[in-house]
């Protein structure tokens, strides 16, 4: 099953404060899991909705959408940061 990609605004920022090969790197991970299904992706403890994708010392926070098949990227943050919230 091949995933529709939404990026909300704070994703979108995260993304821009990257260095852009880091940045490409993150959205071809995100490219590669939306249409293999594959990638080191884990449920969030604590979260009925939220997963996340490891890339590197990346990690991007996002929400599967089942009835519209798509995947709402919520945050793209640094591994320490990234389960603060």
């Amino acid at each position: 099953m091949s995933w529709e990609i939404v990026w909300t605004r704070p994703a979108v920022s995260d993304l821009r404060r990257l260095d852009r090969q880091v940045a490409e790197r993150i959205r071809q991970a995100v490219r590669q899991f939306a249409v293999t299904g594959r990638g080191d992706v884990r449920k969030l403890q604590g979260s009925q909705a939220e997963w996340r994708l490891r890339v590197g010392d990346w990690r991007v926070r996002f929400v599967y959408d089942y009835e519209a098949a798509v995947l709402r990227i919520v945050r793209v943050l640094p591994r320490g940061r990234a389960y603060r919230d």
